[in-house]
């Protein structure tokens, strides 16, 4: 928080425009210190009465505030003056319509004088002060952007104090309300945009059922540091990925974004295996915030029959395989190369896998292992994933309905919801 800005010394009765001019106070600076002062915690209500004739005015001394402490008042007899005075500590406006507009002239806008101090004084309350008797220039003042408007001849002090206590709280109201729905606006647009980034499955043509279940661990967000997709060349083949930014901020969810796009575009221009894992390295070592961050992911490309498939790790967890009359089980790990970011120059040596004519395969993120089991703290791990999607295969559960269940009842055993992101991704052949 910055600083406060040190205030003018209160006089009494009234502190000249002349006598008393202070520099303005700008930017971020006013703005954060403005905005301390309007909660009107233990701070003294400064009004600044803008008004050609000063000494002619009904402004009494004796303005009191809610608590009974008085007003300071501020006079200022042209907008020049008014820009000299308006300091951070300053909380209404008090603006006589009548004063002669910027330029010289009114023109055909009466209330040009007005809108010239909305856009000079724009988090300020501002009062405007008319002639008996024309509330149809006060209502316009407020439609303009004044919080209320009051009669030059029946003005009074108790009158003015209350109007100005109205004014300072029925700004700070509209500030928030403003705030409250530009950050409501701000979270649509970047949930807009999340969702926008997670991905669409090119797999038309191919007889394979494609689930995907992503779970982020940013508390509001829609994507976190997991990632995953998959496409199908014009031979046939499917390819499929699922990968792990270390963290789950923005920055990594940004990243994962990237390496997912590019995964995409590199595989459909025909890369895969070691050559397609060595230029996402590349991808990630230039577009990554710091030398420390890494990336795990798993790959396989499955071939027109879908009886078997090739398998590249780069420091992830191997898939899960479930085939009729068979337990599920992982896939072979012995061939793992190192996640992404971490050795220049290294090697994801490619695995054939014989799938068969029936199966489901799940590759999954380290989020859906490491949740918590038991008082002990102890956590899930490979086999505990491994026994709890057996179970719930013989339970007849498939597809969204398995993903779903198992992504549930992970965070059930972890007693509430898990710190990292979760993606798990189902292909299944049907013979």
């Amino acid at each position: 928080m910055p600083a406060p800005v040190p205030r003018q010394r209160a006089i009494p009765a009234v502190e000249s425009g002349q006598a008393q001019a202070a520099p303005a106070v700008g930017g971020p600076l006013k703005e954060e210190a403005h905005r301390d002062a309007a909660t009107g915690t233990g701070a003294t209500l400064t009004l600044l009465l803008i008004e050609d004739d000063p000494a002619g005015s009904p402004i009494v001394p004796d303005l009191l505030d809610s608590a009974g402490k008085p007003i300071r008042v501020r006079t200022a007899r042209n907008l020049t003056e008014a820009e000299r005075l308006l300091t951070d500590d300053v909380h209404c406006i008090l603006l006589d319509l009548a004063l002669p507009a910027p330029g010289g002239g009114a023109g055909d806008d009466e209330l040009a004088v007005l809108r010239h101090v909305l856009q000079l004084a724009p988090r300020h309350a501002v009062l405007a002060l008319t002639a008996s008797g024309d509330a149809e220039r006060g209502a316009e003042a407020v439609r303009v952007g004044a919080q209320d408007y009051l009669f030059r001849d029946e003005l009074d002090g108790r009158l003015l104090s209350r109007a100005i206590r109205y004014a300072v709280e029925r700004k700070r109201s509209e500030t928030a309300e403003r705030r409250l729905a530009e950050g409501r606006l701000r979270a649509q647009e970047n949930r807009r945009l999340e969702r926008g980034l997670l991905p669409t499955p090119l797999l038309e043509g191919s007889s394979l059922r494609f689930a995907a279940r992503y779970r982020p661990g940013r508390s509001r967000a829609l994507l976190g540091g997991d990632f995953y997709d998959a496409v199908r060349t014009p031979d046939g083949t499917v390819h499929a990925m699922i990968g792990d930014v270390c963290g789950h901020g923005p920055d990594e969810a940004a990243l994962g974004v990237e390496l997912r796009i590019a995964w995409r575009a590199l595989t459909l221009a025909g890369l895969c295996g070691d050559e397609l894992l060595n230029t996402l390295q590349q991808v990630l070592e230039h577009e990554r915030a710091d030398e420390e961050i890494f990336a795990t992911l798993c790959t396989v490309d499955i071939a027109p029959d879908g009886r078997r498939a090739g398998l590249c790790l780069a420091g992830h967890p191997a898939p899960l395989i479930a085939r009729p009359g068979r337990p599920a089980r992982l896939l072979p790990y012995e061939n793992n190369g190192p996640a992404l970011g971490l050795l220049p120059g290294a090697r994801w040596p490619r695995m054939q896998v014989e799938l068969g004519a029936e199966w489901s395969l799940m590759l999954y993120t380290d989020g859906l292992i490491e949740g918590r089991v038991g008082a002990d703290g102890e956590r899930l791990g490979q086999e505990g994933m491994v026994e709890m999607i057996r179970r719930q295969l013989d339970q007849g559960l498939r597809g969204e309905e398995l993903l779903r269940a198992a992504v549930n009842e992970v965070r059930d055993l972890n007693g509430g919801e898990l710190t990292d992101d979760v993606a798990v991704v189902l292909l299944d052949r049907t013979a």
